[in-house]
Formats: C-alpha cells, sequence, structure tokens
C-alpha cells in the first residue's frame, strides 16, 4: 500500500510537471482529514435508456458528511460519495478542502433528482465558508458528489431514474 502511494505521488508530480494536471490548489499542502471505514454501494441513472453506474463511499453520519471528499487529489471516473441524511433538508454544501472539481445530484426521500450543480474548487480550499455554496430550492435527503461534468458527459439531467444497491450490510 505504501509503495502504490509513492508511486502515485511520483506519477501525479510527473503530469503536473508536464502540465497535464493543474498544480494543486493554495492549502492543499496543509490539507489533513481523519481515515473513515466508509460502507460501500452503487448508485444506478437510468435515462434514454440507458444506465450509468457510480461505485460510491457512504458519509452517512455527521462526521463522515462533514470529511465527504475533503483533501483528495483524484476520483475515479465512475467513482463518487454518497451523503445519507436521516430525515430532509436544505442544507448547502461547500468545497472547504476540496482539491478536484465535483458535480453534485441532490436527490430527495423518493430517489428523485432536485438539483444537479457543478462546484469549482475554491481558490483557496482551506478557508472557511462562506465562499459558494450550493443547495437545491427542494428538500433533498441524498447528495452524491462525482467529477465534475460526470453528469453532462453521461446525458442525465433531472430527469433520470435513480436506484441505489448498497453492497456492504448496514452498520449495527
Amino acid at each position: 500500500m505504501r509503495l502504490r502511494r509513492v508511486l502515485t505521488a511520483i506519477a501525479a508530480a510527473a503530469l503536473a510537471a508536464a502540465g497535464l494536471i493543474p498544480p494543486a490548489p493554495a492549502g492543499a499542502d496543509d490539507c489533513a482529514v481523519p481515515a473513515f471505514r466508509y460502507r460501500h454501494g452503487v448508485v444506478a441513472f437510468s435515462e434514454h435508456g440507458s444506465t450509468v453506474d457510480v461505485r460510491v463511499e457512504i458519509a452517512d453520519t455527521e462526521q463522515a458528511r462533514e470529511v465527504g471528499l475533503m483533501c483528495r487529489r483524484a476520483l475515479d471516473p465512475d467513482a463518487g460519495m454518497l451523503f445519507v441524511f436521516a430525515d430532509l433538508t436544505r442544507e448547502p454544501f461547500w468545497m472547504k478542502n476540496t482539491l478536484i472539481p465535483l458535480s453534485i445530484a441532490f436527490l430527495d426521500n423518493r430517489w428523485q433528482v432536485v438539483g444537479l450543480f457543478d462546484m469549482r474548487v475554491a481558490p483557496n480550499p482551506a478557508d472557511p465558508p462562506p465562499g459558494d455554496l450550493w443547495a437545491p430550492t427542494k428538500s433533498y435527503r441524498y447528495a452524491l458528489e462525482v467529477n465534475q461534468g460526470f453528469f453532462k458527459a453521461h446525458g442525465l439531467d433531472g430527469r433520470a431514474q435513480v436506484r441505489f444497491t448498497p453492497s456492504d450490510p448496514p452498520k449495527p
């Protein structure tokens, strides 16, 4: 595992030096968050006769939701983080300590899309909110963060049918 991290860091540095990936935003070097053992699942979006699966880590506790995708430098193309709230909410999202541009889908308690947004990386991700805040006009219970442009690339919009399948058993 340690060798994998070293090789990933070397590859990222080489790509950055070659100008193939942008440099890390200001404050990125100071980024540190606790590690979580997330449960996993798949969120499937169906629209226009095709289905797109997103492998998700599930942030279903207050602490896990607060951390989310903070300090990560990359996200696999078919991966994301599913934020699960106990009840409907209107709580906004922001990009504190988030180093990669993301898109977010807000979903109500029936898994209907109630908002889609592209969220840009803050000039200094370490700065606290307020900054850019994202929230739909309707209440939501779930929020799914993926790489920016994922929904557009797959032709998904607010009419998509959404289904969630857990991979891990729920916590006791």
